[in-house]
């Protein structure tokens, strides 16, 4: 299945993918996602903020326990940020029934809409309206780089975005969410484990810097003459560095926009946006305000911290752990990790959502790269875990 994905949004030239929220890749990939359910012969539904359901089992009954994940991706990201969450909740579906396991209770799988937020700036996009967390007249007014609003995407593909916003009902039929997903760091590569499960999301924002100059010409513009915005993001840039080590955080400026933006002028405007995270909220905001001074800031994203319901965890790890048929004795299990990448299990935690996650194995760590790898086996040891933690809470 992961096979079958590696066309869509492919950019042969770096081995990356680009799936911006609502685009053509990301059409073609809500058609896989239609076409799998389909296959099974699952429930197809889809909210009034573009998210798919699959269920098996009839959800208006009773809630039900939901997996997945989403399909779009930062760009030039991996190929398993995300999908592998998919993949894996389609395959521990059939796991489950090969078995002949007949679940209590509906079980679900979903694919939320625009979690990366790659497009229109606002990470978890689908999840955030779906759970009230984001305004939706705030949404359909969101720009991406070339200037379109998400309500005159969606208008132009005739769909409706006044139909944007909290969606109860749905939210009424996740009785419990696990996610699966690649883990993006080498927690598990240190513990040797090719399964983990998460302890907590550290709080996290993106915030835009705007330094704002005098655009003038390249060549006959003094040096004692210019005001020049690149300089003061430069600086930011090297303060950002210094205010994480002090703090015991990490910032990060990973996108930048330049007006004019041409090669023989000095910029106008040079627009930054600063992604921080750490362990502690007060630590994130005091490197915030303290790199605020001398630059026009907004808040564009905010994610407190999450920590996952504690007996719902302890009962996914050992479900899993149960799965793998791990060594040791009864008090052992899978690693329990936290992880400073947010997730759909987060935005539906925060919403008072019993939710968890598992992580599968990333050999090297890397994510948000066309480099992230998990190994096959380890992504089959997902499946199981995951299908036995299903069972476990659907028996």
């Amino acid at each position: 299945m992961l096979e079958d994905l590696a066309r869509i949004g492919l950019d042969p030239s770096t081995g990356g993918y680009v799936r911006d929220a609502w685009s053509a890749a990301d059409l073609t990939l809500r058609e896989w996602f239609r076409d799998q359910a389909a296959r099974r012969g699952l429930d197809l539904h889809e909210d009034r903020n573009g998210n798919q359901w699959a269920w098996w089992g009839d959800s208006s009954r009773e809630p039900g326990v939901v997996t997945g994940s989403h399909l779009d991706s930062v760009r030039q990201g991996g190929a398993f940020d995300g999908p592998l969450g998919v993949v894996s909740a389609f395959q521990a579906v059939d796991l489950l029934r090969e078995r002949g396991f007949t679940p209590s209770k509906p079980i679900g799988v979903a694919c939320f809409t625009d979690e990366e937020g790659a497009r229109f700036g606002v990470p978890c996009m689908g999840s955030r309206l779906l759970t009230g967390v984001l305004d939706p007249e705030r949404a359909r007014g969101l720009a991406d780089d070339d200037g379109d609003r998400l309500g005159e995407v969606l208008a132009r593909q005739g769909r409706k975005p006044e139909d944007l916003g909290a969606d109860p009902e749905t939210l009424a039929r996740i009785g419990v969410f696990v996610e699966l997903h690649v883990e993006q760091g080498r927690g598990l590569a240190d513990h040797d484990c090719p399964v983990g499960v998460a302890s907590a999301i550290w709080p996290h924002g993106r915030w835009r810097f705007d330094f704002r100059g005098q655009a003038n010409h390249a060549g006959t513009t003094r040096l004692e003459d210019r005001d020049d915005p690149m300089l003061a993001y430069a600086a930011k840039v090297l303060a950002a560095r210094e205010a994480a080590v002090k703090h015991g955080v990490v910032a990060t400026f990973g996108k930048l926009r330049v007006s004019p933006n041409n090669a023989n002028a000095i910029p106008g405007l040079v627009s930054a946006w600063l992604d921080s995270r750490g362990a502690g909220e007060a630590e994130v905001r005091a490197l915030v305000a303290e790199l605020s001074e001398g630059a026009a800031v907004s808040e564009e994203s905010w994610t407190p911290v999450v920590d996952f319901d504690v007996a719902l965890r302890e009962r996914v790890a050992v479900a899993a752990h149960r799965a793998l048929g791990a060594p040791g004795g009864p008090g052992m299990m899978v690693p329990v990790l936290p992880t400073g990448a947010g997730h759909d299990a987060g935005i539906l935690a925060g919403a008072g959502v019993p939710s968890a996650m598992l992580f599968v194995r990333n050999p090297t760590g890397i994510s948000h790269s066309p480099e992230e790898h998990a190994e096959r086996a380890d992504c089959e040891a997902g499946v199981a875990a995951l299908a036995g933690v299903l069972e476990e809470l659907t028996r």
